[in-house]
């Protein structure tokens, strides 16, 4: 299997898709990638980015491309995501997920399944959303969440994005549990922030898992460790 992944081959263009482990950034796991590339086809540099962020507390599907492939990446940031999110009723953060502290509480005993069901209906299809301040998004040439840890508060433009699929896994009063299936430019904490406000209450993302980006699925998503070990970079 390590046969694949000569200098030639990598330069000429691999895509390949890992299960990012929680707390990583998009942009370790591409390094690291990168590091043990070289080290392994015995080459100094290589091209290698990924094709859409996922949030450190975030795991699941981060596709990645090397040498000419790279230039797939935004045909592949085009195609539609699946997550399975778990979303925390009755609590919000100023994050809308567990990078911040819970600032604010709400009460859910109201919130039952039907009334979920039925909520959930207004979210698919085209739909204006606004991103969270603690994101990448530009403002002025400053991300956004800078701004937001130094304490200055703007929201943001409102985007269009398109919520294809949306059903309901499980719920056991707080945790929703949810599938998604949506286009790009989707943020899922934003989608829980507005869940919480249509049901009522409030809401944060607690868990989120990326299981899909087009016809790139976490059942063939690559295992960091075990791609150490076939590269026997241990």
């Amino acid at each position: 299997m390590a046969k694949k992944y000569t200098a030639e081959k990598l330069k000429e263009g691999l895509i390949l898709t890992f299960d990012k482990p929680y707390g990583w950034t998009s942009f370790y796991l591409v390094n690291k990638v990168r590091y043990i590339l070289c080290k392994h086809a015995g080459i100094k540099k290589l091209k290698v980015g990924h094709a859409g962020t996922l949030d450190p507390l975030a795991t699941g599907v981060l596709v990645l491309c090397t040498g000419k492939a790279t230039k797939k990446i935004t045909e592949i940031q085009d195609k539609f995501k699946e997550y399975i999110a778990e979303i925390t009723l009755g609590k919000t953060t100023p994050s809308f997920d567990l990078e911040t502290e819970i600032d604010h509480e709400y009460g859910i005993c109201h919130i039952t399944e039907d009334l979920i069901a039925e909520n959930l209906k207004k979210f698919k299809g085209k739909n204006k959303q606004i991103p969270p301040l603690f994101s990448a998004k530009n403002i002025n040439g400053i991300r956004a969440y800078k701004l937001a840890r130094g304490g200055i508060q703007q929201e943001l433009e409102a985007n269009e994005i398109e919520i294809y699929e949306l059903e309901i896994q499980e719920y056991v009063m707080p945790l929703l549990k949810l599938r998604i299936k949506c286009s790009k430019g989707t943020y899922i904490r934003s989608l829980a922030r507005d869940i919480g406000i249509a049901l009522g209450s409030g809401a944060h993302l607690s868990a989120l898992r990326r299981t899909a980006v087009g016809q790139f699925n976490i059942d063939s998503a690559i295992q960091i460790e075990n791609f150490k070990r076939e590269l026997n970079f241990l």
